[in-house]
């Protein structure tokens, strides 16, 4: 990796939002909107929640499977391809208002009708396809969904802003995963979220509150990475919320009673920078990699505290398909679409 750039202030935006339920073509045009709206107030980062096109699994935790196949096949119909025309419109919103933008997506592939990965996309401002990551594991229920990813995406991005990562949810829990990155220089971190996780019925005792659990596990990776992190947060609508209840009264109450993600902005020392943003909206923060230095002066545990002569990690990035044939090429960025501006 070639050196960071000359750390200077950028303004970072978390879009907290509803996409258009199980709608690709509408979402892609909405988040198209958020970059353009974003642009307009200054941010040069745009970062999208997890599985924001078309929108998060949710009843995979509210009833068993055998009463959610309709459901299963809707989100496999509308889930997109990284070389589709949905992400191309992505890709030009980036390019014309030259932006970076972090995309959660559910992704299809034309190897299988029925084989989903959780997915991050990173865009540089010239509309370039830098990174994509598959969530390496899907969590509890997700694993009723989508397939477990590769580490081909565990990569730092170098982009003129300084050395971006990100991971998808329950992943920045992940050590080894969140070490692959601090050891790759990762200065601005992406983290992606759901609107809710239900573990439990409302009330329980251990239920799951996805706002306490974001605050802790990206806290935590700013402190020891001792660099930024931007968490974008869905929101469930009530077209979303209306689709969810005709599992049944019980998936109902489960669904209003759960609490909600946020989406925010957290520093190298740990320290959340601004307001939480629990309504749709987009969050903006104005952040200065340089103060990522002096924290590393304390604990630089991909440096001077760190003992590789103890510690190793290896991490393979070769990217894993259904089968190896002999004239197989290893995933690789699709050709940059039409850049003649849409619509």
């Amino acid at each position: 990796m070639t050196p960071s750039v000359t750390p200077r202030p950028v303004t970072v935006a978390a879009v907290h939002a509803a996409p258009v339920w199980l709608d690709a073509d509408a979402t892609a045009d909405k988040a198209v909107a958020l970059i353009a709206e974003a642009a307009a107030a200054g941010a040069q980062a745009v970062v999208f929640p997890e599985s924001f096109m078309p929108g998060f699994p949710a009843w995979a935790s509210l009833a068993p499977p055998i009463r959610t196949h309709d459901f299963f096949r809707a989100f496999a119909a509308a889930s997109v391809r990284v070389d589709g025309p949905q992400v191309a419109r992505i890709r030009q919103a980036a390019r014309r208002h030259r932006v970076l933008v972090s995309l959660g997506i559910s992704e299809s592939t034309e190897v299988s009708v029925g084989c989903l990965w959780n997915s991050n996309l990173l865009i540089g401002p010239d509309g370039a396809l830098l990174n994509h990551h598959r969530k390496l594991v899907p969590t509890y229920w997700e694993k009723l969904v989508w397939a477990p990813g590769d580490g081909a995406g565990l990569r730092v991005s170098q982009t003129e802003f300084g050395r971006v990562g990100m991971l998808i949810c329950g992943e920045n829990t992940n050590p080894l995963a969140r070490y692959a990155l601090m050891a790759q220089g990762e200065e601005l971190h992406f983290a992606s979220f759901p609107a809710i996780w239900p573990t439990r019925p409302p009330g329980e005792t251990h239920a799951y509150d996805i706002e306490e659990a974001i605050r802790v596990r990206c806290a935590a990776h700013a402190f020891e990475a001792k660099c930024f992190v931007v968490v974008a947060s869905n929101v469930l609508d009530e077209a979303a919320m209306r689709h969810l209840a005709t599992l049944g009264p019980e998936a109902e109450r489960v669904v209003a009673g759960t609490p909600r993600a946020v989406s925010l902005v957290i520093g190298p020392d740990g320290r959340q920078i601004g307001q939480s943003q629990r309504e749709e909206g987009i969050l903006l923060a104005t952040i200065d990699l340089r103060d990522c230095v002096e924290p590393k002066q304390f604990h630089d545990v991909v440096g001077y505290y760190q003992r590789p002569d103890v510690f190793q990690l290896q991490v393979n990035r070769m990217p894993l398909q259904a089968a190896a044939f002999g004239d197989a090429r290893p995933r690789q960025a699709p050709p940059d679409p039409d850049w003649q501006d849409v619509a």
